[in-house]
């Protein structure tokens, strides 16, 4: 005896991409910019400034800028992350090159970022949390003026992170650090960079 028929088989089948946050530059600058860290050093760089100029005293202000390329090539430009904090060691440092100089004076060129979230302080000795990566080594070169140094680095992520700090020190590893800077998170995902831009404004006294 043979059977014939039909054999139906229904359902759905759903499918749900997620896509990693996008980065908006004027929503990230503002929702940076707005925090109370952020805006105490653009003040005290601003006070600096001004009595600096009045006093003809010597200042010495730091600040940090980046920009956001994506995996495909999209550059986005995330402006200023601060503008604190020059550091003890540096300063220290500083003095004692004065009186002995070796070869790593010259060398502060080397970007770092991690993942910490405490607040950068003059103690600061290294970045809070790495985020693994080797530090990027920087161009040197001169700002917009002579009394203006300047080190552009890039870091080149792996996989997926949220960077919310920055240092700069005078060697691959270990080494002084010259400046810490933290700022609102930054996602990076694999094949994505930062290029940090990190200046140190130096004015003359009279």
């Amino acid at each position: 005896m043979a059977y014939t028929g039909n054999v139906g088989i229904s359902g759905d089948l759903g499918i749900k991409v997620h896509h990693a946050p996008k980065v908006v530059p004027w929503k990230y600058k503002l929702k940076n910019q707005a925090r109370p860290a952020f805006i105490l050093g653009w003040a005290q760089r601003q006070l600096a400034l001004w009595t600096a100029k009045l006093t003809r005293l010597p200042v010495m202000l730091g600040s940090v800028r980046a920009v956001l390329v994506k995996s495909g090539g999209q550059r986005l430009d995330l402006g200023v992350l601060g503008y604190r904090v020059v550091t003890t060691a540096f300063v220290n440092f500083m003095v004692d090159q004065l009186q002995t100089e070796t070869s790593t004076w010259g060398d502060f060129k080397y970007h770092d970022s991690g993942t910490g979230t405490t607040a950068e302080a003059v103690g600061d000795t290294d970045i809070e949390t790495g985020d693994g990566l080797a530090r990027a080594t920087g161009t040197q070169t001169e700002g917009a003026s002579a009394n203006i140094y300047r080190s552009v680095g890039t870091l080149s992520y792996t996989g997926s992170a949220a960077i919310t700090e920055h240092g700069l020190l005078n060697a691959s590893t270990s080494g002084t650090l010259l400046d810490r800077t933290v700022f609102s998170a930054i996602n990076v995902s694999n094949g994505d960079s930062i290029e940090f831009t990190y200046e140190l404004t130096v004015s003359a006294g009279s």
